[in-house]
């Protein structure tokens, strides 16, 4: 371990240790950071909500190694954070270990389901949005291929992608979309001069729509489909102001709600399983000053009429974590 990570992690801990006002909430962003401009900062922006609008006060923590995730729980449980909320699957083993060990704290983890009586389990129907974005990609296209770049290569992230690619095939049977993903380990959220190298292969071979669900890597992906004149799709939280003109839209994921949620209930959090998707909020597509140019009529029909029809269960679009796979590609 190098100078720098002890001082970081010390200071993490210190942070953490600290202490805590009774039953104040913590939260504990993944690798990347809460100014990822993606999934930790919509986290960021749920608790930051809930401290603007209660007037409550809460602890986080910046986690800057996998080796901090199980001491990051423990200290937050031990300090009397309540709840305590962690972003991402990679959590799921650690709170596997502490949460039995501190039966009286509530948990809640964002995008991976932990079987424990003092933990709730918020996932996300991301094939649902990414669906009705696939739609908005393949009609905007004008070359008929696109693009999706992902993260890590974990099921989650190819649950995006087979969504992306329903969506699409549904507005344009003959659409074809290039898919790669950054990396097999964690690096592979925070890393967008790699994220800006795959946007310029894909184009390269004729993608002027990608789609980017990769994290922090996804910046670098947006920046190059805007220098280039192409067209970008953002995701997790609202990208559009990014780049305007150049970000389609984005497939929003109410990880804020999540968020803003959990604190709220606070100590008296329900544990279980949540869902949420299309039906209740959880998901959906954006919408705003920045986008309204590039979005015609026709693809907002199109977007909103299968957007009812999911949601009424008319259409009914294939989760690749069901079975890992994808009837289309």
């Amino acid at each position: 371990m190098t100078l720098m990570k002890k001082i970081l992690g010390a200071t993490a801990t210190l942070a953490i240790t600290a202490g805590a006002a009774l039953a104040d909430p913590a939260i504990i962003f993944d690798l990347g950071g809460k100014f990822d401009k993606s999934f930790n900062q919509a986290a960021h922006e749920g608790a930051e909500r809930w401290a603007k609008e209660t007037g409550g006060s809460y602890k986080d923590v910046e986690l800057q190694s996998e080796a901090q995730r199980e001491q990051a729980l423990r200290r937050f449980a031990e300090a009397g954070y309540n709840p305590v909320v962690m972003t991402g699957f990679a959590f799921a083993s650690s709170l596997e270990k502490v949460a039995p060990d501190y039966p009286d704290t509530k948990f809640a983890i964002i995008d991976m389901v932990v079987d424990q009586p003092n933990v709730r389990s918020v996932v996300f129907k991301e094939h649902e949005g990414s669906y009705l974005v696939g739609i908005m990609g393949a009609m905007a296209s004008k070359t008929g291929t696109l693009g999706f770049i992902g993260g890590m290569d974990i099921p989650l992230i190819r649950k995006f992608a087979c969504g992306y690619v329903q969506g699409a095939k549904a507005a344009n049977p003959d659409a074809r979309v290039i898919q790669n993903m950054t990396g097999t380990t964690p690096a592979a959220w925070n890393d967008p001069v790699k994220g800006a190298e795959l946007a310029k292969a894909q184009m390269a071979q004729g993608a002027d729509v990608i789609y980017a669900a990769a994290g922090g890597t996804g910046v670098g992906v947006l920046q190059a489909v805007a220098d280039a004149g192409k067209l970008a799709i953002g995701v997790d939280s609202n990208q559009n102001y990014m780049h305007p003109g150049h970000i389609l839209t984005s497939m929003v994921k109410r990880v804020d709600n999540a968020v803003y949620d959990a604190f709220n209930a606070g100590p008296d959090m329900e544990t279980g399983l949540v869902v949420m998707g299309l039906a209740n909020g959880g998901i959906d597509y954006a919408m705003d000053e920045y986008n309204k140019d590039l979005v015609t009529p026709e693809m907002l029909e199109a977007v909103e009429g299968a957007k009812a029809k999911i949601i009424a269960g008319e259409i009914k679009v294939h989760d690749y974590m069901s079975d890992n796979s994808c009837p289309v590609e």
